[in-house]
């Protein structure tokens, strides 16, 4: 009997051994403590339109007749707006000008060059312009699911919050943004620790449109529990089951 119970207290103190709560250490953000990457800060880079894009813009002018017909043609109910496809040679294919090339520029650069163009029809034109498929997409320990960027400057923790952050399981030291520099380019793999507080700042701080977030699940997810009511719920029925069968024992004395 009382191997039994030995056998019994070596398997209850390792699976205690390998259960634990998840702690800050594994989970938390913006730490400072060695063991973690320290990354470099770079210089913020603004997006560049590219092939496959959409963009949208609006035609400010005295004149009436010819944004309108810009418009009408196409099929904007909003007035003298319109939405463009990026085409693989980089332009936008506009009705009575030459095709403007966009593509590796920005958003800013790409209203000038826009707003170049169309004066060679409307002299008094001015545009303003924005990206149309401003999201990304996040898959894996989180609500998959394709979400809006609402702003310029999107970061890592605000696209985290907006899919509902991520769960204790996630692989907080491989994170992967997946982003595609262009359509003949291969898929760039950016893979980073999102604890240490040096993330900020650094080239993995920032998302862009386009960019696919993806968490793997923690190896060591299988032994932890998400709280400590988990934790003691184990003990608690570990320790039940050993009285259980000490008491079953007794009896059969």
């Amino acid at each position: 009997m009382k191997s039994v119970v030995k056998i019994y207290l070596i398997v209850l103190i390792a699976i205690v051994g390998l259960s634990s709560c998840y702690n800050y250490r594994q989970v938390g953000f913006l730490q400072e403590r060695k063991g973690l990457p320290v990354y470099d800060s770079v210089p913020f880079e603004e997006y560049r339109i590219r092939i496959n894009d959409h963009v949208i813009f609006r035609i400010i002018s005295l004149e009436e007749e010819l944004p309108k017909m810009l418009s009408e043609n196409q099929g904007n109910s909003a007035q003298n707006t319109m939405y463009y496809r990026v085409y693989p040679d980089g332009t936008i294919d506009i009705p009575f000008v030459e095709p403007v090339k966009i593509a590796g520029m920005t958003v800013a650069q790409a209203e000038i060059a826009l707003r170049d163009a169309l004066r060679q029809v409307i002299r008094d034109a001015d545009v303003k312009l924005a990206l149309y498929n401003r999201s990304f997409t996040v898959i894996g320990e989180m609500n998959s699911g394709v979400y809006s960027i609402d702003r310029d400057r999107l970061t890592i923790y605000e696209a985290l919050a907006l899919s509902g952050d991520l769960r204790n399981p996630g692989d907080r030291a491989h994170v992967r943004i997946i982003r595609q520099p262009d359509l003949n380019e291969k898929p760039e793999v950016l893979e980073f620790d999102i604890r240490p507080n040096t993330l900020i700042d650094s080239k993995y701080y920032y998302i862009y449109p386009n960019d696919l977030i993806y968490v793997q699940r923690s190896r060591a997810s299988f032994f932890k529990f998400g709280n400590y009511a988990g934790f003691i719920g184990l003990i608690t029925s570990s320790l039940s089951l050993l009285i259980s069968v000490l008491s079953y024992a007794q009896i059969k004395k």
